[in-house]
């Protein structure tokens, strides 16, 4: 099963939907939306490794123009 991660990002004023579009071509992303709240996108990835995970969060994500900060939620199963 691969492993799920629920990225949140607080994104600067105005690159919401640049997020969103950039996230959607990454090979990885299964969803990415705009929302409101405390955070500006929601994205779900998945990968069938967790450091191929992490280095797509860290090398591919945090890249991205207008991303100011992430908090990744891994999925568990049972």
């Amino acid at each position: 099963m691969p492993i799920r991660a629920y990225l949140l990002i607080e994104a600067q004023a105005g690159k919401g939907g640049n997020i969103v579009s950039t996230l959607r071509r990454l090979p990885e992303t299964v969803q990415a939306d705009r929302v409101t709240g405390p955070y500006d996108v929601i994205c779900v990835l998945e990968s069938d490794d967790l450091d191929k995970l992490g280095d797509l969060v860290r090398d591919s994500v945090h890249k991205i123009d207008g991303v100011t900060r992430t908090m990744s939620c891994l999925r568990f199963t049972a």
